[in-house]
């Protein structure tokens, strides 16, 4: 009952701060060895080996990095036409012609599962779509950075910014965190 409590006053901490300073600011306010998933898988979705070969991590997240900006668009994977969360990672993937699924969910037990505390650049962070009780993946992301406790991730969000961005874990993401998985070794 605690828990819930807790996470429900950083929800709406996070919600004020998010209203008194810019879509930019990337303050987090999750240490990561605070953030343990709560949500349990549902459907079973089938594992996939996803076969990184030579390319290295950093190569990967410098690549999606030249992507900020470009606009949100529901089902979109290209940079013409914007990138849905899925879309983005398949477009990011395909750039160094690594094979990957093309939806969020598919990759609910794709490479090897990690801690968040553990996570580093390259490992994808899985989360639920908006719909926190639906238990499945349905939003995701690339791991820039864990500096510190803080993980700073690039995914295409369809909230307020709506387009290729850097968020840390606030709030809003602590709820709906499903894991991380690392596909680079």
């Amino acid at each position: 009952m605690f828990k819930k409590h807790f996470l429900l006053l950083l929800f709406i901490t996070n919600l004020i701060l998010i209203g008194c300073h810019s879509s930019k600011d990337l303050t987090g306010i999750a240490l990561n060895k605070n953030i343990k998933s709560n949500i349990r898988i549902k459907k079973n979705v089938a594992a996939i080996k996803i076969e990184t070969e030579k390319t290295k991590a950093e190569d990967c997240i410098k690549f999606a990095e030249t992507l900020e900006g470009v606009k949100y668009t529901y089902g979109g994977a290209s940079i013409e036409k914007g990138f849905d969360c899925s879309g983005f990672v398949w477009y990011v993937f395909n750039h160094f012609n690594i094979k990957v699924p093309r939806t969020s969910e598919s990759f609910t037990n794709a490479g090897k599962e990690v801690s968040i505390e553990d996570s580093k650049m390259g490992d994808i962070i899985l989360f639920t779509g908006t719909d926190v009780k639906s238990a499945t993946v349905g939003h995701m992301g690339f791991i820039t950075s864990n500096e510190k406790g803080r993980v700073t991730f690039i995914h295409a969000s369809s909230g307020v910014g709506k387009r290729i961005m850097k968020s840390q874990m606030s709030a809003y993401f602590v709820l709906r965190f499903v894991k991380v998985i690392r596909v680079f070794y």
